[in-house]
């Protein structure tokens, strides 16, 4: 569904992202994990057009997206919730969620999707009426994901969805993720909590200073040494 093949990102003189590639197949959750500043969100934004590689190749189902814009990409079954949540916080619950579904015309859609997302994620419901802005940090990050699958997403990339989150939260929003997953949807997660990130994903990348150092099955890097000893503490 997506191959990512040698992009080099730089950030002026700088060479934040140098020759990286790896895949994400149809139906699987992959992980990019690694310390701060390894480069994680660097990629994700460089996938959704937010930023652009200087070179090398993005391909998403089949057609190489290296140069389309976010929007479009957003209308080829991409979405984005980015770090840090960045909801609308001076509209509402419902607000934000109906903007999540901007590029779609059938109103019955629509609705039935809101519903979708409210069953997912009841607090929401509760709060509908809410002014973004005022809902906590764990809610922020359950609407920011109900916006986003508010486009029918083929491909979630989710940027640091545990942070700054309770811990029995972060567990809540890992079993939510995986349901996702469940449902069909394609998930490439990006995560400082690599013990959890590992221990929901398919397949795994490790990455230090832009580069890709390690890759495997999920279950293997959780078992790894190297990985324990740098990532797991």
């Amino acid at each position: 569904m997506l191959t990512i093949n040698n992009i080099n990102v730089n950030y002026g003189s700088i060479r934040a992202i140098k020759d990286v590639s790896f895949q994400v197949h149809q139906g699987e959750i992959v992980t990019l994990i690694g310390a701060n500043g390894a480069g994680k969100t660097t990629i994700l934004h460089t996938i959704s057009g937010l930023l652009r590689a200087q070179s090398g190749e993005i391909i998403f189902k089949d057609q190489t997206v290296s140069s389309t814009e976010p929007h479009q990409l957003l209308k080829m079954g991409m979405a984005h919730v980015p770090e840090g949540r960045r909801v609308f916080s001076q509209m509402s619950v419902l607000e934000n969620l109906e903007l999540g579904a901007y590029t779609r015309k059938n109103k019955k859609e629509i609705e039935e999707n809101i519903s979708k997302v409210f069953e997912r994620f009841p607090r929401l419901k509760e709060r509908k009426k809410q002014l973004a802005g005022t809902l906590s940090g764990g809610e922020q990050q359950m609407l920011a994901m109900g916006r986003a699958l508010m486009s029918k997403p083929k491909l979630l990339l989710l940027d640091e969805p545990s942070m700054g989150l309770a811990p029995i939260l972060v567990k809540e929003i890992f079993n939510i993720i995986q349901e996702i997953n469940q449902t069909g949807t394609t998930i490439l997660l990006v995560e400082q909590n690599a013990h959890m990130a590992l221990s929901i994903a398919h397949r795994a990348y490790v990455l230090e200073t832009g580069k890709i150092v390690m890759e495997g099955k999920a279950e293997s890097l959780l078992g790894n040494e190297q990985v324990k000893k740098a990532y797991l503490g």
